[in-house]
């Protein structure tokens, strides 16, 4: 935040300086400057904009125990506040197939249900007269605990957090309450388009039997009992499985002794070992999940992208930002505001840290405006391949990725994250740093050859959202069409218990 403030005051004071003398009957440009001092600016076109400084963020301490365990600690004494994070290794691609939803009721049972000498709703109580937090989590490569509070409070807090980690309770009637909050958001997944577009396109990208798409159902969610969230918690909560940070305001040596005293007795346990899969990508067509009730259109085209360990991420990224990247975009110039074509339109080339990310174009448009709308947007998809980059275009895309990327470490604990990331993924520290020169190496030539590489409109899956009644021009206009079964299966007996929907 003080970086943006310092920017708008400095770019507050360029606007005075060069339009105060208008303010008093006098132009800029007739502005007669003191001898010797430098001549006014006439335009904002010709402030001078010297070149980046070196970028070398302040690193974290980086401390590995005997057992395995990972810590970086940050320092950071601005305010009088200590945060904490541990990743664990494990995530919803490890669950079992029948048991899709595991880690999610895993991750919210955990918490409510607290130690074996706290319950959750206890834990909250303490933790709310404090202002301080706990939490647990889980996402699809990890599960993990975080929690905050005040510096004098941190031994309190973090024994709390400590003996969760340590010594959980899973309760059942906490599990039942984690099963009837996922039973609530199965039965409302199709309530929202965009909603529905977001899962059935990866469904598309990466297969329905994928381990990185399967979406829980009332059967998979209802066959996890507690003691699969027991196994699960044993098979994954061990020192050489974990990444532990913590930033803030404390004393490193300090704080490395009460960790070691904490975790270091720990015994080295199995290294987990995630899923391995294949990704074939998307099976090309056209896609159609109908939805009778909206008056527009959700259309996704999807493939496969990248990980972020590929030496092409660099030309990527730029031809991703030229492509798909805001505002000055091409599917923003051209399908929103010059064809009028989209409500909101939207790209990504992604790349993961261990798996392909999802390579998408995304739009909203009125029902009857659905085919051109994805007509005008594989046109561009085209291009990519036969338009190079102008000049404009990749300076513009190269300077938005690198003005954006800067705010993922404008502060102390957003290095110690991105560093505990790396570490968790196996890449090298000094990958963030690296990243700034990749980029400003890229070329034109680059973001061609990358996009006559990558981008293959021939293997891509076009996927429809909407009312296929008021398309106006037929959906078939594109190619045949695939209806698919968004519908929720319901087991023997459940339509009676829950009632109408």
């Amino acid at each position: 935040m003080r970086t943006r403030i310092g920017l708008f005051a400095a770019i507050s004071a360029i606007a005075f300086t060069s339009f105060s003398g208008s303010a008093f009957g006098q132009t800029a440009s007739s502005t007669t400057a003191a001898p010797g001092s430098p001549a006014p600016w006439t335009s904002w076109k010709k402030v001078p904009i010297p070149p980046l400084p070196a970028f070398h963020p302040k690193q974290p301490t980086k401390i590995t125990l005997k057992n395995g365990m990972t810590i970086f600690l940050q320092e950071d004494h601005e305010l009088p506040f200590i945060n904490g994070f541990i990743m664990i290794r494990g995530g919803s691609r490890d669950e079992p197939a029948d048991k899709t939803g595991l880690t999610d009721l895993y991750a919210e049972a955990w918490r409510t249900s607290g130690t074996t000498d706290m319950t959750g709703d206890k834990m909250d109580d303490i933790l709310e007269a404090k202002a301080a937090k706990i939490e647990t989590n889980n996402d699809i490569e990890s599960t993990g605990l975080t929690w905050t509070s005040f510096k004098q409070d941190f031994d309190q807090v973090f024994g709390m957090a400590t003996n969760l980690l340590l010594h959980p309770e899973f309760r059942a009637d906490k599990l039942a309450l984690a099963k009837q909050q996922e039973d609530t958001g199965i039965i409302r997944r199709n309530d929202d388009p965009e909603e529905i577009a977001e899962r059935e396109a990866e469904l598309l990208a990466y297969g329905k039997n994928s381990p990185y798409a399967r979406v829980p159902e009332f059967a998979t969610v209802h066959a996890v009992t507690l003691a699969d969230l027991t196994a699960w918690h044993d098979r994954t909560v061990t020192p050489n499985n974990m990444i532990l940070g913590i930033s803030g305001d404390f004393n490193t040596a300090e704080m490395e002794t009460k960790l070691r005293a904490a975790f270091e007795t720990l015994p080295h346990g199995p290294d987990f070992v995630s899923v391995k899969t294949t990704f074939p990508g998307p099976m090309p067509g056209i896609y159609l999940a109908q939805k009778g009730d909206v008056n527009q259109s959700n259309v996704w085209i999807v493939g496969l992208g990248t990980e972020r360990s590929n030496p092409d991420y660099y030309a990527l990224s730029v031809m991703n930002t030229m492509f798909s990247g805001g505002f000055g975009s091409r599917l923003f110039q051209d399908v929103r505001t010059r064809l009028g074509l989209a409500y909101a339109i939207d790209g990504a080339y992604g790349a993961s840290y261990d798996h392909p990310g999802l390579f998408y174009v995304a739009a909203g448009t009125k029902s009857a405006s659905t085919v051109a709308a994805t007509q005008a947007m594989l046109k561009q998809i085209d291009e990519l391949k036969t338009v190079p980059p102008s000049a404009v275009e990749l300076r513009n895309a190269k300077d938005q990725v690198l003005n954006s990327w800067i705010f993922h470490f404008d502060s102390p604990e957003k290095i110690l994250r991105q560093q505990a990331t790396l570490a968790f993924f196996g890449y090298p520290s000094d990958f963030i740093e690296k990243y700034r020169d990749g980029i400003e190496k890229v070329t034109a030539a680059d973001v061609t050859r990358v996009a006559d590489k990558y981008i293959h409109p021939s293997k891509l899956a076009i996927l429809v959202v909407g009312n296929q009644v008021q398309f106006g021009t037929p959906l078939s206009t594109l190619g045949p069409v695939k209806t698919l079964d968004i519908s929720i299966p319901m087991p023997p007996g459940m339509q009676q218990q829950m009632g109408p929907q």
